[in-house]
């Protein structure tokens, strides 16, 4: 099946990239959020983003307007069924995705494929809870969406092999790379990934090294481009947690078991960048360590 028109539920900080690199790529895309605020919030991430292409000499004024114009913005559900692909980028929660799911199924034709961008809950569970779980895939999105060349497509039991394929020629379309994963917790990159991340905060939480210490070791010893500590700044230690509770819960493997220091920051606020302070303090230029093991 062709994929000419894709509607993307949520337009913040991902639900914003994924637009933007589907307008980009030539695809007709239907934006919907929950109020004229959030969504005009988002429509400015976009613009944002352009302009700087643009004053960057990546894109000309005459490619970021015909961008703009493939959009539509909605906060109507309903405007989301003359779409061939749907993805979700809402809150990660179940009940909130199944509920949307369930309306989707009742409002699109029964060609539409659903996708959704967790990063860490079932899309199996979220597929069962309509009557096209043939057409239900995962599209896994890597932060910033427009510069990460990364989409993990993710297969559940019932993933037919045309909504397979469909998707990972969308993938490709909007300029990522695409690795394929089973419908399992973490699935590729945050299977591996987090226990790294962990174990930093672990070897932080004994006073093995300093903050950066431990980034600089892990970023010219090991070649990262980034070290663990800033990467869990950047991501957000309250996701990290919600992430690592989510696939303890699912293996039982001390590996995902979050560090005490972890859980004790999350409580006090201390969610990295978006807070301001994580294991860092971003009000003084350059960061330092924000916190004591």
């Amino acid at each position: 099946m062709a994929i000419q028109k894709v509607g993307v539920v949520g337009c913040g900080l991902m639900g914003s990239g994924i637009a933007q690199i589907a307008a980009e790529a030539g695809y007709a895309v239907v934006v919907r959020e929950v109020n004229d605020a959030l969504l005009a919030k988002g429509k400015g991430k976009i613009e944002a983003f352009l302009k700087k292409a643009v004053e960057k000499g990546k894109a000309t004024p005459e490619q970021v307007a015909a961008t703009l114009a493939r959009f539509t913005w909605t906060t109507d559900l309903a405007g989301l069924a003359s779409c061939d692909l749907v993805i979700e980028a809402i809150v990660e929660n179940m009940a909130a995705k199944q509920e949307l799911f369930r309306f989707l199924d009742g409002a699109c034709p029964p060609h539409t494929l659903f996708s959704s961008n967790t990063s860490s809950l079932s899309i199996g569970d979220m597929a069962a809870c309509t009557k096209r779980p043939q057409n239900f895939v995962g599209l896994h999105f890597f932060n910033p969406v427009p510069l990460m060349k990364l989409v993990e497509v993710v297969r559940t039991i019932s993933t037919s092999d045309a909504t397979y394929a469909a998707a990972v020629e969308f993938g490709r379309k909007v300029g990522k790379t695409v690795v394929t994963a089973k419908d399992t917790p973490g699935f590729v990159v945050n299977l591996l990934l987090v226990p790294y991340l962990l174990d930093a905060i672990r070897a932080f939480e004994k006073g093995v090294a300093s903050a950066p210490d431990i980034d600089n070791g892990m970023m010219l010893g090991c070649g990262h481009p980034m070290g663990p500590l800033t990467l869990l700044d950047f991501v957000g230690l309250d996701t990290t947690l919600y992430i690592a509770d989510i696939m303890f819960t699912e293996f039982k493997d001390i590996r995902y078991a979050a560090p005490p220091l972890l859980r004790r920051m999350v409580l006090a606020g201390l969610h990295g960048r978006k807070s301001g302070k994580g294991f860092y303090d971003y009000s003084v230029n350059p960061p330092v360590q924000a916190v004591k093991p």
